[in-house]
């Protein structure tokens, strides 16, 4: 029973924590950063600003931890992929079921042409790059720890899940900067596939 308790107290946690992200990520694409307050965060998402601090320590770091949880659902995806996969296979399913998570819009939001322009404002708000830049930094060792799990080298020392790591993020930021200017607008998972398949493939030269 006890168990059941605290499996329960980390659900609610969790869907808190979305939750506020998803209220500051809606409000700030409505709004701009400036005119966000904390406290409009929380009333948003139906909680005190204290529950607000509980998880948060900005604004910026709510807006970003969607970007985090993703990144970390990509990384416990490829964790679960089958053994005998080849990597690049499993890695672009592993991302496809990660942005399976949370894609740039709320859960039963349409990706309307005006929540698009505010993301794109939004993620070029230089109050947020620092903020981006950490959750990268995150991504990337947690990403690099999978990968090294799978192939059996470290991160530490060996190269190869560091680079691994480096490439696959800096391939889902570009999968967000083309859904996010794309004319007319195309679905994540035919980008996401286009670019982790020429990543697969060697990256080719374009003919």
């Amino acid at each position: 029973m006890d168990t059941d308790r605290a499996g329960l107290r980390e659900r609610k946690k969790h869907e808190t924590r979305i939750a506020l992200s998803w209220a500051a990520i809606r409000l700030t694409v409505e709004r701009g950063l400036d005119n966000v307050r904390i406290e409009d965060i929380a009333a948003e998402a139906g909680v005190s600003t204290r529950t607000f601090s509980n998880y948060f320590g900005s604004k910026g770091e709510a807006i970003v931890a969607r970007h985090h949880d993703r990144a970390r659902a990509i990384a416990a995806a490829l964790r679960e992929r089958p053994a005998g996969e080849p990597i690049w296979a499993a890695i672009t399913q592993a991302a496809l079921d990660g942005f399976a998570l949370g894609q740039p819009v709320p859960t039963g939001q349409a990706a309307d042409q005006s929540w698009i322009e505010g993301l794109r404002l939004m993620v070029a708000e230089p109050a947020l790059q620092g903020e981006f830049q950490k959750a990268g930094a995150a991504a990337e060792a947690e990403f690099a720890a999978a990968v090294g799990e799978r192939t059996g080298t470290d991160p530490d020392r060996d190269v190869y899940p560091r680079l691994v790591a480096g490439v696959v993020g800096a391939a889902l930021n570009v999968v967000t900067q083309q859904w996010l200017v794309a004319e007319p607008p195309q679905p994540l998972e035919a980008l996401l596939r286009d670019v982790f398949g020429r990543l697969a493939a060697g990256l080719p030269e374009p003919r």
